[in-house]
């Protein structure tokens, strides 16, 4: 399909996109060095640029632009001029492409918080390989770690394409870095603040300000209730979505008791009360220019939130409606505005895992299933209660109705197979069927004495998920945890007497994990023993190599992951702290120390 979304109003979040910079670097030496190499050099840097151009995206969908410097780099002059080309042109990735020897301290990139990385081009006409080393070498002693790329064969001179290992590695970190770059300078909003004593709502802004360069902002949940009360919203664009509500959103079960189950004419106010929270927390976000047009223009400016965190838990809850509806439309890639990206919103402030959905959303596009870490049901636990016997034991994943509506999986190809597209690739019908397949239950009275609104459905089986989750360990600071496996399907009675031992009106993904027999992937039982915390974010696809490139850019060691050595790709410094993998990444991370520190 072309790609195009929902003509959304304009935001303070829109802003001039990152750039990726390409360095071609070259020998000085004049009269006949420099000018053999000159056409070769800019060639490389140039099939450089058409790669990323059209492989790497924003997560909005827009591909990357890439900023090649004027001339070679041959030495500092060079360097700085290309610095400045970069610094004006919001360049916030580097690469640097050489076929040959070049000046290595004098050529190099120099700013501390751009990722870096170096293709040395395998050929033996002039020895690119030996510059890679040198540069990587001036990088480490500097501490400024780069990425190495040289390609496994050796090329002839002349040609220009680009070896399938090296174009692997220039993605993943053109991937990776520019999420870097992407959400430095950005905001986290707390909407509320600790909910029910969850370790992740205790906002960490060291934590985001040192290891992500990002702001903290923070508005008390009455603001909600300002808006509210005084209208502080576009009322045209509540009228649309109310419109839209009562198309597509259909009601499920109510597993309340009697006394607790709301009349016709409550159940209407709920609903309107839900669509306003969920465009209020956006407008709080990204903004509103139309809240500019009714008097309200500092609220129409917003927090410049590139994601958010609402508390709800207890004293939000405890009143009035709860956030459920509201998160679950705001992390899917459709609402009654058409296709558009998802806004980042972690339930019950939970800002560890909605900066792990942000990572996520931002390397794939895709929305981000925010659920707890529930149930492990081993094997002979499903046989006892269902008399079913399952291949093997598996994970209950599912949180209060606020998963994102994309979390059913019914996407679909030109095929007819199911999977999460990033948003570029989401149609109308994708977001018409994962609608039609989400049914809207009276929340539980129990746990929301306020009411309120949770999205209930059920992951399709078969689709390649990877868990993952950054904790903060005292001493430590920040670790990533990951498992790469798959969602399962369950038969349906199977799935409805475990589902209605929990809660059966809430979103569930029964979800297996690779394992590798052996330490916290030894069996699915060792996963969730081994687990950091009670959430955990549930991206589609195998994305853990990308997430481990993008952690060690940001200085955060991996403590758990099912991922083969060979693709685990960080920078070249990294070897100087030992032969095992986990080992050095953990020394390096400590010894660099937070990128924005």
């Amino acid at each position: 399909m072309i790609f195009q979304l929902s003509k959304l109003k304009e935001t303070s979040m829109q802003s001039t996109k990152i750039k990726i910079g390409i360095r071609p670097t070259i020998d000085g030496r004049r009269m006949g060095v420099r000018e053999s190499l000159e056409e070769q050099t800019m060639n490389m840097a140039k099939s450089v640029a058409d790669l990323l151009q059209t492989q790497v995206r924003h997560a909005d969908g827009q591909f990357v632009e890439c900023v090649i410097a004027d001339t070679c780099i041959g030495g500092v002059a060079e360097a700085a001029a290309c610095a400045e080309k970069f610094k004006l042109s919001n360049v916030g990735v580097v690469i640097t492409v050489t076929p040959c020897w070049c000046y290595g301290s004098e050529t190099i990139d120099m700013d501390p918080h751009m990722p870096k990385a170096i293709w040395g081009f395998n050929g033996t006409e002039r020895p690119g390989a030996v510059y890679l080393a040198a540069a990587l070498a001036g990088h480490t002693q500097m501490g400024l770690p780069a990425f190495s790329i040289y390609g496994t064969e050796v090329q002839e001179a002349d040609d220009t394409t680009i070896p399938e290992d090296v174009k692997e590695k220039l993605l993943r970190f053109a991937r990776a870095g520019l999420v870097v770059a992407s959400i430095r300078g950005k905001s986290y909003l707390s909407i509320g603040f600790v909910s029910m004593g969850i370790a992740g709502s205790i906002v960490d802004q060291p934590f985001f300000q040192h290891y992500l360069g990002m702001r903290n902002e923070y508005v008390d949940m009455t603001e909600i209730k300002r808006r509210l009360d005084r209208k502080i919203y576009d009322e045209e664009e509540v009228k649309l979505a109310l419109s839209w509500v009562k198309q597509y959103c259909k009601e499920g079960i109510d597993t309340n008791k009697p006394e607790f189950q709301r009349s016709a004419a409550e159940k209407e106010e709920l609903w309107e009360n839900v669509v306003k929270m969920t465009i209020i927390a956006r407008d709080l976000m990204v903004g509103n220019p139309k809240l500019a047009e009714l008097n309200f223009g500092e609220e129409a400016l917003g927090h410049n939130a590139i994601a958010a965190g609402f508390q709800g838990q207890r004293q939000w809850t405890d009143h009035l409606p709860n956030g459920d509806f509201m998160e679950a439309i705001l992390n899917s890639t459709y609402d009654w505005n058409g296709v558009r990206p998802p806004f980042i919103m972690a339930t019950e402030n939970d800002s560890l895992n909605g900066i792990t959905m942000l990572l996520a959303n931002q390397l794939t596009g895709q929305a981000q299933i925010f659920a707890d870490v529930r149930t492990y049901w081993s094997q002979d636990s499903v046989e006892r209660v269902t008399g079913f016997r399952p291949e093997q034991g598996f994970l209950h994943l599912l949180n209060s109705g606020s998963a994102t509506l994309d979390g059913t999986g019914q996407h679909q190809n030109q095929q007819g197979e199911h999977l999460i597209k990033p948003v570029w690739e989401v149609t109308e019908e994708d977001g018409k069927r994962c609608v039609e397949n989400t049914r809207w239950c009276a929340a539980v009275h129990e746990y929301f004495r306020g009411g309120g609104l949770s999205s209930q459905f059920l992951t399709k089986g078969g689709l390649p998920f990877t868990m993952s989750r950054i904790n903060l360990v005292k001493g430590l600071g920040p670790v990533l945890q990951l498992a790469e496996g798959w969602s399962i399907e369950l038969p349906t009675d199977v799935h409805d007497t475990l589902s209605k031992r929990t809660n059966e009106t809430w979103p569930c993904t029964w979800f297996v994990p690779r394992l590798t027999g052996k330490g916290a992937f030894k069996d699915v039982y060792s996963v969730m023993a081994n687990w950091g915390a009670n959430h955990c974010v549930v991206s589609y696809g195998h994305i853990g190599a990308d997430l481990i490139t993008l952690a060690s850019m940001l200085r955060i060691p991996v403590c758990m992951h099912n991922i083969e050595d060979e693709a685990i790709f960080r920078p070249s410094a990294w070897s100087a702290f030992g032969q095992d993998k986990e080992g050095q990444d953990y020394r390096a991370c400590q010894n660099f120390g937070p990128l924005y520190k």
